[in-house]
Formats: C-alpha cells, sequence, structure tokens
C-alpha cells in the first residue's frame, strides 16, 4: 500500500511494510498534524492509537525508513543527524517501530526546511 505525506511545497511517497504497526496506521488515515522537528528529524502526533513497540524495534534508522516512535506516540522521519546522533547516523531519542520506506529516499532531505508548528497531512494513495 502506498501512501503519501504532504507538507508546505514537500511531498513524498512511502510503501508501508506488512507489519502490526502499519496496518494500525493505515487504519487511521488521513492524519492531518503539526510537525515539531529535533535536528534532522521531524515528528508529528497521531490519534490515539494501541499500537506496542515490536521486536525489532530500533534507535537507528537509514535514510527512508519510517518510523513509529511509541514513547511519544508519533511518527517520527529522521534525515540526518538529531542531538543524539554519533556522527552522520539518523538516531532517534528511544526506540521506535519501523512501518514504512520511502519509494525515493532522498526526497526526505527536502524535510530540512520544515519548521515546528507546519501542517502536515498523511493520505493513502492506493489499495
Amino acid at each position: 500500500m502506498d501512501i503519501e505525506f504532504k507538507t508546505k511545497d514537500i511531498s513524498f511517497t512511502c510503501k508501508v511494510k506488512e507489519t502490526e504497526t502499519g496496518k494500525k496506521i493505515l487504519k487511521l488515515l488521513p492524519i492531518k498534524s503539526k510537525i515539531s522537528t529535533w535536528g534532522d528529524e521531524i515528528y508529528f502526533d497521531i490519534p490515539k492509537n494501541d499500537i506496542k513497540p515490536e521486536n525489532n524495534a530500533k534507535e537507528v534508522f537509514n535514510l527512508g525508513e519510517i518510523a513509529f516512535w511509541n514513547q511519544g506516540s508519533a511518527i517520527a522521519i529522521g534525515f540526518g543527524p538529531t542531538p543524539v546522533s554519533k556522527g552522520s547516523e539518523i538516531r532517534l531519542i528511544s526506540k521506535a517501530n519501523h512501518w514504512a520506506d520511502a519509494i525515493n529516499p532522498q526526497d526526505l532531505k527536502k524535510l530540512k526546511g520544515c519548521k515546528d508548528g507546519d501542517d502536515v497531512l498523511v493520505r493513502v494513495l492506493s489499495k
């Protein structure tokens, strides 16, 4: 299943993984929220849910991997170093579930222009 993230003049498409987190987030779409930033990461709250940490939850992500941050009940998208990164790695503050992948990972670098409070929309593109 493909989904689109859109904020300001930035949009990118992702493929949702066949995981419990992916399935539960799909049921919540569309999601409208406000962005928060933390280093080279954006994150935003999603509606109330019962998503649990998965066995393979992790802190370090690759460019293009989309995270669900359980501790904050938020979608987190890293595109470069955060305040807790070692070197150039994309490291979240705590473990998160990897639930989607950007079709074109380099598109995420455009998120550098996002500011706290920017609107974001996540919607299904195809079923």
